[in-house]
């Protein structure tokens, strides 16, 4: 049994997704917007159901579930990453304000290189470090990590200061994202 798997279809995971490279992305609340969008999506239409989530400059942490009628988390999170990829690479091509441009596009070039199921770019690493949270204190733990990053890093004082994060929704308020806490 892999720990990065998507074992129990009805389980509760913990999943990072990281840009190669580490390249800093999310500054611009524009590629922010492509990935919020798309997990509304994910939720309307796959099933996706979120517990928690952050986004940090250059990756994010979901804690995630699947409705039982809805598709498989694999399936989501595939179609999820291809479609930011894309999209956001799309955004950068197109953005005539974006000063950083030639160089992102040339890691991302580079990273799909080295990746024969790459067409064009390589924006997210391959793996998703899926985590199982199988108790509620593991659930907790990643719980407090996630909403806890910007605190760490020190953008803000308090979790639920941070804007994209699922902080504010556990401190009684309400969120970017359709959220289901976990109790």
């Amino acid at each position: 049994m892999s720990a990065y798997k998507f074992n129990d279809p009805d389980g509760i995971y913990f999943v990072t997704f990281t840009v190669v490279e580490w390249v800093d992305v999310f500054t611009r609340e524009e590629y922010v917007t492509i990935l919020l969008d798309s997990l509304r999506h994910c939720q309307k239409e796959k099933g996706l159901v979120v517990h928690g989530w952050v986004i940090m400059t250059n990756h994010l942490h979901l804690i995630i579930s699947r409705k039982s009628d809805g598709d498989s988390l694999s399936n989501i999170i595939r179609d999820y990453k291809k479609f930011t990829s894309t999209q956001i690479t799309q955004r950068i091509e197109t953005n005539g304000q974006e000063s950083r441009k030639n160089w992102m596009l040339w890691i991302f070039r580079s990273a799909g290189k080295k990746n024969p199921n790459n067409k064009n770019y390589q924006f997210w690493k391959q793996n998703n470090h899926a985590e199982h949270l199988i108790t509620n204190k593991f659930m907790d733990q990643k719980l407090e990590y996630i909403h806890m990053n910007p605190v760490v890093i020190g953008w803000v004082d308090e979790p639920e200061a941070y804007r994209y994060s699922s902080a504010i929704d556990y401190a009684g308020q309400k969120g970017l994202l359709e959220i289901e806490m976990i109790q």
